[in-house]
């Protein structure tokens, strides 16, 4: 694998740069995956890739395109110059979903007809805008067939955004006089154009649709041959994003100036870029896959921070949120058959699948002999963004959640528990009534889990935890620093006593019995009624 660089000193990173041609042409920094893309375009068809925004599909798309059109001088001293043999030229067509709302009534239609109308232009074929989109694109395909003596390409990039800008929304439109969901009229129109596939196939060299979802049982995909689905390939699985060895291969001079920086060894500051941007993982082999939007903005900017997350927000997945009868703490941390993540099945009560494509969860073990996944939290910035977003909209405190992290974090890293105990008290205060009343016992106790889950969640983004696997829950928790260990039990309307009581009967405190760091038992009470801590008990270690 090759990387291009401008000078050894001066790396340019292209940072919202999806033309492959654009990178190459200007020196910018490239990571050879053209080994991949020959196997890819050689073994297969109708290929279907789900990868979470700003992974690199629209530079994958964009480095087919100029495969498929021949641009072999693009692809010298790359894999795929010694790989391909022929560099024939196709018709290809590129349709390219993002960049536009589709909350706007009409847009997916004006967008598709503008692609259809060009091609059209182009190949001499007179539009018909009464006519079906689906017919008139297979005409276009069967003249660029005929015309190039080649079968077309057809690269779909972000398929899914047409539909996930309306998911859940509500928004109605009106057709043939008729009121409908805004969501079933693009699901619908999308139909319609990708039923193409089935009726083109002699007309078609390759096809690649990408997206963040794989949308299931919904109709999209009902009217043509079945794409090969390598978004959990194991063969694919770096296809899109940066991996261990290509990290530590490319970019030693970036990750040294960091260190510089940061007044660390190299070795430190590799840990801390895994911590922080690494822990994808998109098949049982479990490679490790950087996020590379993030990596390299790190790289350009000198600086650890949360880019891909401050880079948009997952409106549809809070939307889901609110309607779905599970928590997070309910759906992180648990192994899990394919069926249940991979597809989305248009259910409002099931965000998984949406949650786990998005990126914001990840594979983190497999268990061969039962097929399962054990799904969870892919980093320190993914974990950080999604949970304090989660937080505030779940708990609508009027303190600021994240400023009372970084506290919470110095009060248990300065071996300050009284302080964590003030901090506690004082933000669960902040929280309104309304949103921590519930009418039965139940919903109290999940509400309670819930919270604290979200809580103590965030404080690990900066210290070590551990989930201790319960019947009623996951409430007790071990956080560790370098200097202090925590372990603390917390109980609802109950007592700080019988919180200490179950941490010595459980033996939470034996596997650190030889820790020279200092260890503190904590047992909290808190109250249903008043919401915030009743009683805090402590019990150091001698």
């Amino acid at each position: 694998m090759l990387i291009f660089v401008e000078n050894s000193g001066n790396m340019k990173y292209p940072i919202g740069i999806q033309s492959f041609e654009k990178i190459i042409e200007n020196d910018y920094v490239y990571v050879d995956k053209t080994d991949l893309i020959y196997s890819m375009v050689k073994g297969g068809t109708i290929y279907f890739l789900s990868r979470p925004r700003r992974f690199g599909k629209s530079l994958l798309v964009s480095t087919l395109k100029n495969y498929f059109l021949g641009r072999k001088e693009l692809f010298k001293g790359l894999a795929i110059d010694v790989l391909e043999k022929d560099w024939l030229t196709y018709p290809v067509f590129h349709i390219d979903f993002n960049g536009s709302d589709f909350q706007e009534k009409g847009t997916l239609e004006k967008v598709i007809e503008e692609y259809i109308s060009t091609w059209e232009v182009a190949y001499g074929i007179l539009p018909n805008p009464d006519r079906d989109r689906g017919m008139r694109f297979i005409q276009v395909l069967k003249e660029a067939h005929v015309r190039a003596g080649r079968r077309a390409v057809v690269l779909i990039d972000e398929y899914d955004k047409p539909m996930l800008d309306v998911l859940d929304t509500q928004l109605e439109t009106v057709v043939d006089g008729n009121k409908m969901l805004l969501e079933e009229r693009n699901r619908n129109v999308l139909k319609g154009f990708y039923s193409v596939f089935k009726a083109a196939d002699e007309h078609l060299q390759f096809v690649l649709l990408t997206g963040v979802t794989k949308f299931s049982q919904v109709s999209v995909f009902s009217g043509f041959n079945q794409p090969e689905d390598i978004s959990m390939s194991g063969q694919f699985e770096s296809l899109c994003g940066i991996t261990q060895e290509e990290l530590e291969s490319y970019f030693a001079e970036p990750i040294a100036a960091m260190a510089e920086s940061y007044r660390c060894d190299v070795p430190t500051m590799e840990r801390l870029l895994k911590a922080q941007y690494d822990g994808y993982h998109f098949s049982p082999r479990m490679q490790d896959v950087y996020n590379p939007f993030s990596l390299l903005n790190a790289f350009k900017s000198g600086r650890i921070d949360d880019y891909w997350f401050q880079s948009g927000t997952p409106t549809y997945l809070i939307r889901l949120l609110r309607h779905t009868k599970e928590n997070l703490n309910e759906l992180t941390g648990r192994y899990y058959a394919p069926r249940e993540f991979v597809d989305y099945k248009a259910d409002v009560e099931k965000p998984l699948p949406m949650i786990y494509q998005s990126g914001y969860l990840t594979i983190k073990d497999y268990k061969l002999d039962r097929n399962t996944f054990l799904l969870d939290f892919p980093n320190n910035e993914v974990k950080n963004g999604f949970l304090t977003m989660v937080a505030s909209d779940y708990l609508r405190p009027k303190s600021r959640v994240n400023a009372w992290v970084q506290d919470s974090v110095d009060a248990l890293q300065d071996g300050d528990p009284e302080k964590f105990r003030r901090l506690l008290t004082s933000f669960l205060s902040s929280i309104p009534y309304t949103m921590r009343r519930k009418e039965n016992e139940r919903e109290k106790e999940r509400y309670f889990h819930y919270t604290f889950f979200l809580l103590l969640r965030l404080v690990s983004v900066y210290t070590m935890y551990t989930e201790k696997e319960q019947s009623g829950g996951r409430v007790d928790c071990i956080m560790e620093t370098d200097n202090y260990v925590y372990i603390f039990e917390f109980k609802l309307d109950g007592t700080a006593d019988e919180a200490l009581r179950q941490i010595e009967e459980k033996g939470y405190a034996l596997p650190y019995l030889a820790d020279k760091r200092k260890l503190y038992r904590i047992g909290v009470s808190f109250s249903s009624e008043t919401g915030t801590v009743e009683e805090w008990k402590l019990e150091p270690s001698e």
